[in-house]
């Protein structure tokens, strides 16, 4: 496998300036601004609001932007933006609904496995770096298509009221 190289010196000087308004503090946002502090708070899990589990620490939301079937959020209820500032209790109640997740989507699509991951600060791919939390998602052999491939595009073979009615279908009890 070759691997090409295209050379942008002008990217240079866009990662210094992202990286030092990303440090400074510019981009956190607080809880009153934070989807996810607004989802821990919408009231018991629904097909409405999306969540497939609560519990005291943590709960467990379908992601409204998948890649795959299925494809869960994992977190704490409190708004904290590091693994470090989590409280005992917190880190294993949010362990075991990472469990819980890959036991549902087992059950629920029979997958040939399942991509479990945290992306920690905006610079490791966190769309939401402000509130700590895993994917959890179930994956197929060749469930990459040409449409990902070839066109940057996703083809869902259900929407997410039907993915959330399977999974919470699906949770271990």
């Amino acid at each position: 496998m070759s691997l090409e190289n295209l050379w942008a010196g002008w990217r240079s000087e866009y990662i210094a300036e992202a990286t030092a308004r990303e440090r400074s503090g510019a981009l956190t946002h607080d809880v009153e601004s934070c989807v996810f502090c607004r989802l821990a708070g919408s009231g018991a899990p629904s097909e409405d609001n999306l969540v497939v589990w609560r519990g005291e620490c943590a709960f467990v939301v379908m992601n409204a932007y998948p890649y795959a079937s299925g494809h869960l959020l994992v977190m704490p209820v409190r708004h904290v933006d590091a693994l470090g500032e989590l409280a005992p209790g917190e880190s294993a109640a949010l362990w075991s609904a990472v469990q819980d997740s890959v036991a549902a989507l087992e059950a629920a699509y029979q997958p040939d496995g399942l991509n479990v991951g945290a992306n920690l600060g905006r610079a490791a791919g966190a769309g939401l770096p402000a509130h700590v939390h895993f994917h959890v998602l179930p994956r197929w052999s060749g469930d990459t298509n040409f449409m990902s491939s070839v066109a940057g595009t996703r083809v869902m073979p259900e929407t997410l009221a039907q993915a959330w009615k399977k999974v919470s279908g699906a949770w271990p009890t």
